[in-house]
């Protein structure tokens, strides 16, 4: 029988000169036990059965247990009891009984294994630690503990120079109230980052993430998701090809293919860009920015190059937002469509002002002004209001007949979404086709200027009577009418322009220029000057003169 004992040499680290570093011992050491015997015919190879406060010693780690198989020839051990290894003053491993191979350097750990490496710590009930490549395999079930993260899985490895794991089938990761489920999860506790891969769930308080391909780092609560990602928010989702989120910022951003939907208040976006902060309610969305409103039995259907949303007040009873959308807008639902330069909308008083050549449509009507500012309640339109040179067209029938009204400015006022009374102010123009209840025919035409029209309709959106202070006009008969008043001079129709369904309004055809509406600008103040004062001796004489 022979007793090994000694210790390891030293690995010399190599100086300036490149010294040679001096060959390591390779050897397992029993440094002590209580009792040993040698079972030389028992088993093969023989082996040292060694009891009591056992400590073994190879190449700078310690590992103790109750009793122990040591086969000197084979360089491993069997360890069983109270097993612990310890590695310099950073990794140690506990278990109930191991097998600890020194030629390829791999401690098989079995049951009731916890393996800490410094702050980190693994539980499990199976675990292979490769000293060669600092990989600790587990396979039977594991968790890891990194502060405040809580990781498990079915299957999984950690690397203790890296510092990273990857676990494998039924995957979960907890800190606090967030849960990340998966199948494929990487993680690095150097930066504290979670890369998951496959369908993947992250669930935090009322928000709840799904996707394939996923980075979130648990410190700074970053989130990065590739491959089709999904963020679902109480009542909202954005889903995009590629989601960023900074839950400590509240600022997250949607790339590709983004579409965000907001069931309580039944509306949808659809871009291909979209940055939003929750926190302060900023968002700016472009690239094909297209919304969505089904809040009633049609789908409103709005798209312009960007649009912009501004909160005020968030988080308060006050709040409000105004929607900037430019440029190029043009907006279609069924019974009503519209295109303009620029538009916004004003929650606060629910009003959506139309800027730079508005025109707007409902059935056989245009409207159009230099501004049009449009008050809406529950979703449905409350007033219309044109400023500038306001100008309302009618198609009568196929023969191009026209019902026209231009004035300074017009209100319309609605009632379920249909038209009850109009009224008209400042110059006003109109040419108006009676049409005979029994034959649906039109044998006249008015032609009246007036200062105020006022028009008032049934609910069938039947003219009903109309009121005017004073006015002049005349009345020709249908082949009697002169060829230039058929037309006011404002008249302008607009159907090549007008949005045909919700696909047409990508379709950007604007105004010609001789088709614009033409600046007014405002009269000014005559200003004086001193300059332009005669000089007080002129003044005089020609006072004294006039006397």
């Amino acid at each position: 029988m022979i007793l090994c004992l000694g210790g390891f040499g030293v690995l010399t680290m190599s100086s300036a000169r490149k010294k040679p570093k001096a060959k390591q011992d390779s050897r397992v050491y029993l440094i002590h036990a209580d009792e040993l015997r040698y079972n030389a015919y028992g088993s093969y190879p023989p082996a040292q059965i060694v009891k009591g406060k056992v400590s073994f010693r190879h190449q700078g780690a310690t590992l103790t247990c109750d009793s122990a198989y040591f086969y000197q020839e084979l360089n491993s051990v069997k360890a069983f009891g109270h097993v612990h290894y310890k590695q310099g003053d950073t990794l140690s491993l506990d278990c109930d009984h191991g097998d600890y191979d020194g030629q390829e350097q791999i401690l098989r750990a079995r049951k009731d294994v916890v393996l800490k490496h410094r702050k980190q710590t693994l539980y499990t009930d199976s675990l292979d630690y490769d000293r060669l490549y600092s990989n600790a395999y587990f396979f039977e079930g594991g968790r890891l503990i990194d502060g405040n993260e809580r990781l498990s899985s079915d299957w999984g490895e950690y690397n203790t120079e890296m510092k990273q794991a990857v676990f494998y089938y039924n995957v979960r990761l907890t800190n606090g109230q967030r849960l990340i489920t998966t199948d494929t999860l990487y993680y690095d506790t150097n930066t504290s980052v979670a890369h998951v891969m496959g369908p993947s769930k992250i669930t935090q308080e009322k928000s709840v993430i799904d996707t394939e391909d996923g980075f979130f780092n648990t410190k700074t609560e970053q989130a990065q998701m590739y491959g089709r990602s999904t963020i679902v928010n109480d009542q909202k989702t954005i889903t995009g090809d590629s989601l960023y989120y900074d839950d400590k910022t509240g600022e997250s951003e949607g790339v590709g293919n983004v579409v965000y939907i907001d069931k309580l208040n039944k509306n949808e976006l659809q871009c291909g860009n979209l940055r939003y902060n929750e926190k302060t309610g900023y968002g700016f969305a472009t690239i094909d920015a297209l919304v969505k409103d089904f809040s009633q039995k049609d789908t409103l259907y709005m798209h312009s190059d960007s649009m912009k949303i501004f909160t005020f007040h968030i988080n308060t009873d006050s709040v409000y937002r105004k929607v900037h959308c430019y440029n190029k807008v043009r907006a279609y639902r069924r019974d009503v469509q519209a295109v303009c330069d620029s538009l916004v909308f004003n929650s606060q008083d629910s009003c959506m002002t139309m800027y730079k050549d508005p025109i707007v449509w409902n059935m056989g009507r245009q409207l159009l002004g230099e501004e049009i500012r449009v008050y809406m309640n529950d979703s449905t339109v409350r007033m219309a209001h044109v400023l500038g040179q306001a100008l309302s067209v009618e198609k009568v029938d196929e023969e191009q007949h026209y019902n026209q009204i231009s004035s300074k400015e017009m209100m319309a006022f609605f009632d379920n979404g249909a038209i009850r009374n109009a009224i008209s102010i400042g110059n006003v123009c109109a040419i108006y086709y009676p049409i005979e209840e029994k034959d649906t025919s039109i044998i006249v035409m008015n032609y009246t200027e007036t200062d105020t029209l006022k028009m008032y309709f049934t609910p069938e959106r039947k003219l009903e009577k109309i009121w005017m202070p004073s006015a002049t006009g005349t009345w020709y008969p249908l082949t009697q009418i002169p060829p230039d008043k058929l037309l006011l001079p404002q008249f302008a129709w607009f159907e090549d322009i007008r949005p045909r369904d919700q696909f047409d309004v990508f379709s950007w055809r604007g105004k010609s220029e001789e088709a614009k509406l033409k600046v007014i600008e405002r009269h000014a103040a005559p200003l004086q000057t001193l300059d332009n004062q005669p000089p007080t001796e002129n003044i005089i004489q020609k006072s004294k003169t006039q006397r």
